[in-house]
């Protein structure tokens, strides 16, 4: 492949939640200016926009895509934009025409530019014929119309760097929990929910059975997953590379809850499941990240414990 246009990083979905908190840290990393954040909503009053450059981008539209690579100089795309499990489930046409329709944009994007690309993947891909301890390697056979959008992403991604040699990596995320940035719709928002419910009323109402076990991450091992995948060597990675599974914490609604009681006197939570219960149920309830580790060495740093330390004060600064 040709060389790529430059140096510089775009961010497609950057005023979400995983977003946010990447644009941050690239900016940090590799210099504001060196950072596009773009969106297909308004960035005014955002970090993302507020910190450095920010363009509105529709990422259906393959050629504007593609312009705005050459435009600004792009070297790497992280494509975030999409809409997650449970409001995808509430429009799956949509859902599929973003998810599948974005991906495919930044890739030609990529195929046309020669760009390195990170499209993320989600424990969504998993089915409940799944073991529970998934694997890496295992029939997916995803209930969700979101986890049928994340295994043809997967497919895509290998598609591109098998017959084109587009340099795409991709992750299984958890579920993230982060205090920087509202959950943005997934089946796993109450894992933050519960955060605010807890230092604003004391008390919330879970849309899960106390007994729901997921895997979940902090959102600062995510970036940290994230930005050390991109830096691997390309040869070091192998046919996982477009979704690897990572380890993370794995604990149920209830023992969350029990761990956020320590810390605020009083908190009380009440389970009441809804239809995401049935998403979560489809779901492993951890993952087996032996590849992640052995081909780009990661580890996770944070406890169950740890966490809601780390959410409860970044929560109680804002």
């Amino acid at each position: 492949m040709s060389d790529p246009p430059g140096d510089n990083v775009l961010v497609t979905g950057a005023l979400g939640q995983i977003g946010t908190d990447l644009v941050e840290a690239l900016r940090k990393k590799y210099g504001k200016s060196s950072v596009i954040a773009s969106d297909i909503r308004d960035g005014d009053g955002h970090t993302s926009a507020e910190d450095g450059p920010f363009t509105t981008l529709d990422v259906l539209d393959t050629d504007a895509v593609t312009s705005l690579c050459n435009d600004e100089k792009i070297g790497t795309i992280y494509h975030l934009a999409a809409l997650l499990s449970a409001t995808g489930e509430r429009d799956p046409d949509l859902c599929r025409k973003v998810n599948v329709g974005g991906t495919v944009s930044v890739l030609e994007a990529a195929k046309q530019c020669s760009l390195k690309i990170f499209a993320p993947s989600s424990i969504a891909v998993f089915g409940p014929d799944s073991p529970k301890h998934a694997p890496q390697v295992t029939d997916l056979n995803p209930t969700t119309v979101y986890g049928e959008t994340k295994v043809t992403g997967e497919a895509l991604a290998l598609e591109y760097r098998q017959k084109y040699g587009v340099d795409a990596r991709g992750i299984r995320y958890p579920g993230l929990i982060s205090y920087k940035a509202p959950a943005g719709g997934g089946t796993t928002d109450y894992a933050v929910e519960i955060f605010h419910s807890a230092i604003d009323e004391g008390h919330y109402n879970c849309f899960v059975r106390p007994d729901t076990r997921l895997p979940m991450l902090y959102m600062d091992d995510a970036i940290r997953a994230t930005l050390s995948l991109m830096d691997a060597p390309s040869d070091s990675l192998g046919p996982s590379r477009a979704g690897y599974n990572i380890e993370s914490l794995s604990f149920t609604a209830k023992e969350l809850a029990d761990s956020i009681s320590e810390k605020i006197d009083g908190f009380t939570c009440d389970y009441i499941p809804d239809v995401r219960q049935n998403y979560a149920d489809s779901w492993p309830d951890s993952v087996d990240g032996s590849i992640a580790e052995k081909e780009w060495g990661w580890s996770p740093e944070y406890t169950l414990e740890k966490m809601v330390e780390a959410m409860l004060q970044g929560l109680s600064e804002e």
